[in-house]
């Protein structure tokens, strides 16, 4: 699919990916589940890259979700293998393009190894100015508003907090994603059209566009389809006014 011409002035602030397929595509490909995985990393680098040059705000990555420790062990052992990939690969360029990482999700629940380099990656980036590049990895979205609320709980009992004083903001402040816009756009590939369990708050009024390419044949036409399909629609936030 050609490249589509955007209007700049109407982009999508925050994007989410659900990059789904990655299986279903080695198995049409008589492959490996694990080339599967590598392929739908290499279809990632030309997504990240074009959003930083269009000048998306932040782009969050659905990863690695808590229910996915639940799949074979050599599946989570290649995954787990591609995000170290992912950074030692990527991170230099990363850097030039002045993109910013930020790890959405429990990694203290990581092997030490990917432990490490999610940290190094966000400390190495922190003083970025450009995409923030959000990567979900043991990530779960009730888990994320579990944890919030249990910080408002204590914030509470310790006396730092009236409850009558906690408001949306007040989770919001406590999220992963704090400071940073709601999702505008979420784009689940592969045709499946559910969230499964990412950034539940956060996409409480996004746009969803669920193409039924696998996410290895993503490619920057999709992506710009995706965009484009998002500044055809009116936004009221439950309004009877276009925002």
């Amino acid at each position: 699919m050609p490249e589509l011409s955007l209007e700049l002035s109407r982009l999508p602030r925050h994007i989410g990916i659900i990059m789904d397929g990655n299986g279903r595509w080695a198995k049409k490909n008589k492959l490996k589940i694990a080339v599967g995985h590598r392929a739908g990393t290499e279809a990632l680098r030309a997504i990240i890259r074009n959003a930083s040059d269009i000048g998306i705000q932040a782009l969050s990555l659905y990863a690695f979700s808590t229910e996915n420790w639940s799949r074979p062990q050599g599946e989570v052992d290649a995954l787990m293998g591609l995000l170290l990939d992912f950074f030692q690969s990527e991170i230099d360029e990363l850097c030039r393009k002045n993109v910013r990482i930020l790890i959405l999700g429990e990694k203290n629940g990581l092997p030490p190894a990917q432990r490490q380099a999610l940290t190094d990656a966000e400390t190495r980036t922190a003083g970025n100015t450009g995409l923030w590049l959000n990567i979900a990895v043991n990530y779960g979205g009730r888990a994320e508003l579990a944890r919030a609320a249990r910080s408002i709980a204590q914030a509470v009992a310790d006396g730092q907090l009236e409850p009558n004083a906690v408001n949306e903001q007040t989770v919001e402040d406590r999220l992963y994603t704090a400071g940073l816009p709601p999702v505008d756009l979420l784009i689940r590939t592969s045709g499946e059209m559910r969230l499964s369990n990412f950034m539940l708050w956060q996409c409480a009024y996004a746009e969803f566009v669920f193409p039924t390419t696998l996410w290895p044949d993503f490619t920057l036409g999709d992506f710009h389809a995706c965009i484009a399909e998002y500044q055809n629609r009116s936004r009221r936030y439950g309004s009877r006014e276009e925002h």
